[in-house]
């Protein structure tokens, strides 16, 4: 094992140095040229291993860009990537310039908020890097709270479009997800315009298997998703009367409450006493608002709700475990979800969808294929609920996965083998993370 984890950890830092970009970290040199928001906030965990310093800018680089609003958007573009070589790109989002984004442009959407997730791991890994990173790493955490806080704000009031408590997706790349069957029922209402993709044509499949992307009536509607949210200058006031997709994911919300979590701890190290309070408040209402709205006794997980039509969807899929990483879990859905985990709609690695599903695809993207950094997260829930065995089988057999088959995008539910983009960024950084082997979050089980 040690020979593997020697082996595992250099390649992983090598894929790091690879689509390093001056600034910010790509996911993937070819397929991915820019700089993605929950990818940053991955890429940051683990790098914060090998070069803090790089995974603090990589944070930075990206809250350069943040809106007014507070919004974080999910693609920051590298002016430096012609137009031609990547869609949709700056051109096709006509996002206003202004402030430090003018240079680089940004696309209109958000991604799930990993990042104060993000900023805490990497504060954590401080000490281990001398007094030099330890107050290196206070002084980014001063410069990165109030935009944290800005974004979780955004998040909470301007995207609860449902008025449940819960920030609603606009479309289905917000989830980091991006074809999920999570979203089906709710897509089927987009229309799909087929002649979208005659003015705007897909690039992605210059670089990548058709079988493990998308399919063209999928991006015909997300082309028509952005149009509309475009015309309404991107804004969210009024947005569930004149825009076709809302919905409330359980991935994304877990990830928001968590990072209350982890805001409350920063806020601590910042002596912020009262706002830690808050977050930590706010952490339990998001919690609480999951458990009313997604929860759905007769499967035993939580499922996304269609906020313009107020049904759940029926898929499985691999979002609806992940509250698990949330403290506040009533002990009876903790074992409900695990029992759901355990058996063979799942299974350690976790897919992203039931495996018994009918339409279950080993190939396509979200629709079946492992992801290392929602397997990560789950470990995480694993963790924070005491299952410990299985958080050590998980990591074990993620190590594996990676090491046997490269630091690819995602891999084959059933073989292993390697899919999508090669040489991925968040899978060679989370592989450091687990080859670290971290103990349990600090903020876990905290009051």
């Amino acid at each position: 094992m040690h020979e593997i984890s020697a082996e595992l950890w250099n390649s992983a830092v090598r894929v790091l140095d690879v689509n390093w970009a001056g600034d910010h970290m790509v996911p993937s040199r070819k397929l991915y040229p820019h700089q993605w928001s929950w990818d940053a906030a991955f890429i940051a965990i683990g790098l914060a291993y090998v070069n803090p310093t790089r995974a603090w800018r990589d944070l930075r680089s990206l809250f350069e860009a943040q809106w007014p609003d507070g919004r974080v958007p999910h693609i920051v573009f590298d002016p430096a990537t012609a137009e031609a070589d990547y869609f949709p790109g700056p051109a096709f989002w006509e996002v206003p310039a202004y402030g430090n984004r003018a240079a680089r442009g940004s696309t209109g959407i958000v991604q799930p908020p990993m990042h104060a997730i993000a900023a805490w791991d990497v504060y954590r890994h401080a000490a281990a890097h001398g007094a030099n990173a330890a107050l290196e790493a206070r002084t980014e955490l001063e410069w990165l709270y109030p935009r944290l806080v800005a974004q979780q704000r955004y998040l909470t009031t301007d995207r609860n479009l449902g008025r449940g408590g819960l920030a609603s997706i606009v479309h289905p790349w917000e989830s980091g997800l991006d074809n999920s069957p999570s979203w089906d029922e709710a897509m089927a209402n987009v229309p799909a315009d087929l002649t979208l993709l005659a003015r705007y044509r897909r690039r992605d499949l210059d670089v990548s298997d058709a079988a493990h992307r998308p399919t063209d009536m999928d991006y015909s509607r997300y082309v028509g998703l952005v149009l509309t949210y475009r015309a309404g200058g991107y804004a969210d006031d009024g947005l569930i009367d004149r825009h076709a997709f809302a919905v409330e994911c359980p991935a994304f919300n877990s990830i928001l409450a968590s990072a209350e979590l982890a805001l409350a701890q920063i806020a601590g190290v910042l002596g912020l006493t009262a706002e830690a309070s808050a977050h930590r408040d706010r952490a339990h209402q998001i919690t609480t608002a999951i458990i009313k709205r997604l929860w759905n006794p007769a499967t035993g997980m939580f499922h996304a709700l269609d906020v313009r039509t107020g049904k759940l969807t029926p898929a499985r899929c691999v979002s609806g475990l992940l509250p698990l990483m949330l403290p506040d879990l009533p002990a009876e859905m903790v074992e409900s979800v695990m029992a759901e985990m355990r058996s063979p709609r799942f299974g350690l690695p976790v897919p992203s969808y039931d495996r018994t599903a009918p339409d279950f695809d080993t190939m396509r993207y979200w629709r079946g294929p492992l992801w290392i950094n929602v397997n990560w997260l789950i470990r995480r829930g694993l963790l924070v609920h005491g299952f410990r065995d299985e958080a050590e089988d998980l990591r074990a057999g993620m190590i594996r996965l990676v090491h046997r088959n490269g630091h690819f995008e995602y891999f084959h539910p059933v073989t292993g083998e390697g899919l999508g983009a090669p040489t991925f960024s968040w899978t060679a950084a989370l592989s450091l993370d687990l080859l670290a082997d971290r103990s349990v979050p600090a903020y876990a089980k905290a009051g």
